[in-house]
Parts: structure tokens; sequence; C-alpha cells
């Protein structure tokens, strides 16, 4: 093949049908396509995520505002009648007659020591009281019939009748026998106080309740030796077990001495029990212990339960608040005032700000506090009452951020 025909075959030949248009529309909407892709996912992954948050709801001041905290603090349940039941003698329990949780009444038997060597003791001092009546019984008709022969001998005397040698022994006689009676009158005494002594010594041996109330501790079991001293070491019990006054349960507290000066005696509280957060129960204070403990520099102020339930038990951790009654205020400025969670308070700087959720997004809002309420704070300015408040939530939640309600507190 020569160079021109090599030529002829390296050229264009125009007359050659075109690409189909179809095709170049296919690959225009695969490109167009892959746009759209890539554009939605850097939208998904890079969106920012929505934070959960827990709200509340924002309170109109209502009747729980017409007296304000001035102090809170916490202490604890306590019984100013409490007692660990013990023997007055050394024994051997018999019977425990009591478990923790009983009502027991004032006097009742809680339990019984060996009575052995009581009742022995008791039997042997009573056979000397009658044996020591018998005696006086004796000496008392000798002493008749000295007496008798006594007056004989002075009606012969006077007549002389008789001799002064028998006068004087009937009248010895008869004084000796009116002495030697005086004297078994004082032991028969004697006897029926011994009597009355073991008498006491088997009623000892009974152990009763001081005062009515319920058993917290049951401390021995028949057969183990209880005494009132511990001399035993741990062999020895030293009570049978420990009533508690439920009546007498109070409350105890320490309050800072810096802060004392905010309470007073009959001052209205209003006391939560850990074991029931939403159950205020009123109270008063009793009275302030006048001194202060040095290493804690605290006082201890006892306050008086308003109301008595078998739900309040002593050792119970208690939050209480020390009420001032609220003054007086503009109608329309406690119209505006709100009650908010403590948890819902926040601190930017100086200033206090909430954050309000409204359709998914929060809002930063400065907001004027006022006086404490129980779990709650006023809120004068800032927010309406039915706000929802953010009381549980990112730390670094801020103005804008789009969120989650995930609970809805109180």
């Amino acid at each position: 093949m020569n160079q021109s025909d090599l030529l002829k075959e390296l050229r264009i030949d125009r007359a050659a049908p075109p690409a189909p248009a179809s095709r170049r529309w296919l690959w225009l909407a695969a490109a167009v396509l892959a746009v759209a892709l890539v554009l939605a996912g850097v939208g998904y992954f890079g969106r920012t995520p929505e934070a959960q948050v827990k709200v509340a709801t924002a309170e109109p001041v209502g009747a729980a505002a017409n007296s304000a905290s001035v102090l809170d603090a916490t202490g604890y349940v306590v019984a100013r009648r409490e007692a660990t039941v013990s023997a007055k003698i050394t024994g051997k329990v018999r019977d425990v007659r009591i478990e923790e949780g009983q009502h027991v009444e004032a006097g009742q038997v809680l339990a019984t020591l060996d009575d052995v060597d009581a009742r022995a003791a008791l039997d042997v001092v009573n056979a000397q009281l009658v044996a020591t009546r018998s005696q006086s019984d004796e000496i008392r008709t000798n002493l008749g019939n000295a007496e008798r022969e006594y007056a004989r001998q002075q009606t012969l005397a006077d007549r002389k009748l008789t001799s002064v040698q028998a006068l004087d022994s009937a009248r010895t006689l008869a004084e000796a026998l009116r002495a030697r009676l005086a004297a078994q009158l004082d032991a028969e005494k004697v006897a029926s106080e011994q009597l009355a002594q073991a008498r006491v010594q088997l009623d000892n041996t009974i152990i009763r309740a001081p005062f009515s109330g319920v058993v917290t501790v049951k401390a021995a079991q028949p057969g183990e030796i209880v005494s009132p001293l511990s001399a035993g070491g741990g062999f020895t019990r030293t009570g049978i077990g420990t009533i508690v006054d439920m009546d007498s349960l109070e409350i105890e507290v320490d309050v800072n001495e810096s802060y004392i000066n905010r309470v007073q005696a009959g001052q209205r509280v209003e006391a939560v029990l850990n074991a029931y957060p939403d159950w205020k129960i009123p109270a008063s204070v009793i009275a302030i212990i006048p001194t202060a403990d040095r290493a804690k520099a605290t006082v201890k102020v006892r306050i008086a339960l308003g109301q008595k339930d078998a739900r309040i038990v002593p050792e119970m951790g208690v939050r209480v608040s020390f009420l001032e009654d609220a003054k007086p205020t503009d109608p329309a400025a406690s119209a505006r005032t709100v009650l908010v969670p403590l948890a819902a308070l926040r601190q930017d700087g100086a200033q206090d700000i909430v954050f309000v959720v409204r359709d998914g997004v929060v809002r930063r809002r400065a907001v004027n506090v006022g006086a404490s309420v129980g779990a709650s704070r006023e809120i004068r300015a800032g927010i309406n009452a039915g706000d929802l408040v953010v009381i549980d939530g990112p730390a670094d939640l801020a103005d804008g951020a789009k969120v989650r309600i995930g609970e809805t507190g109180t």
C-alpha cells in the first residue's frame, strides 16, 4: 500500500451519523443526581444535632407564695422520748414478748427473767415472818399470864399475905415479857419489810414498758444473760429492746450561726422529708438551743411537726424552710410574678437567666428573681406564666439552639 492509500485511511468521514441525543441527556441527568446526593449528604452529616432538655412550666404565684423562705437548712427527725429498756437486776432471759414494729402500752410486759431464785428467797422470808408472828403470839400469851400473876401478888401483898420477894418476882417477869414482846414486834416488822423486798426482787424479773410507743429494736433472746451494767462484756446484754414514743417526734437542724438571727421561737416552718419530696409538712420552731457548736459554728434548733403520720420515723433526713410572712405588694406586680424550680435558674456573669423553650428553640431570658418558696423561686420579671423553662439540659446551651423536650418536670 502506497502513501496515498494510507492518507485515505486516516481521513475523517464527515458523512458518518452523529451520536444519539438521548445518550447525552442520560449523562446530564446522572451528573445532576450525583450533585444532589452530595449536597444532601453534606446537609445531613453537617447539621447540628438537637439537644434533649427537661422542662417545667412557670406557675403563677398562688397561696403558696403568701410566705417566703428566709432560710433553708437540713436536719433529722428525732424522738424526745426514746428508751432502751433493761432489767433492774442481772438474770437469764426466760421469754421475750416483743418484736420490731410492735406497738406497746405503758406497763405492758416486754420480757421475763428466770425467777427461781427470787421465788425461793420470797418463800424463805415469808416463812421467817410466819415464825416471828408465832413467837410474838406466844410471848403475848405469857405476858398476859405474868400480868395477871403480878396483879394477884399485889392484892396479897396489900393484905400482908405474901412476901415482898414474890411480888418483885411477879413484877420482874411481867416487865421482862413486856420488853421481849416489844423486841419481837420489831423483829416481826423487819420480817415484813424483808418480805416486801423479796416481792420487789421477784417483780424485777418482769420487764415492763415505761411508756407507750413502738418497738424499734429487739436486743435480747431467751437464754441470754441481761444486766443493767455491761459487766459481762460481749456475753451480757444491757437491754431487752428500744421503745420510741412516736408522738414525741420532732426535727433537729443545725443552723449556721451567721444566719441564726433569721430564726425565732414560734416561727412557721415548712418541712420536706427526703423520702417524700412532694409532701410539705407544716411545722414551727420550738426553741433555739442557747449554745453553739464551736467546731461546726452552728446552733441547734428544735422544730415541732404540725402533722402526725406513720410515714414519719426517727432518723429520717429532712429539709426545712424557715418562713416569713410576705409583705403586701402591688397587685399588678403580683400578677406578673411566677414560680419556677430552682434548677431553672442559671448565672451569666452577675445576671440571672433562664432558657425558655418555644417551637423547639430555646431563648435566653434575663430575669428578676424574688424570694425562695420551698423548692421554687419567684421570678418577678422576664417570663410569663405558662412558659416552658429548661430545668435540665446541656451546660453549653445557647440562645437560639434547637432542642427536643425529653421530659416535663414539676
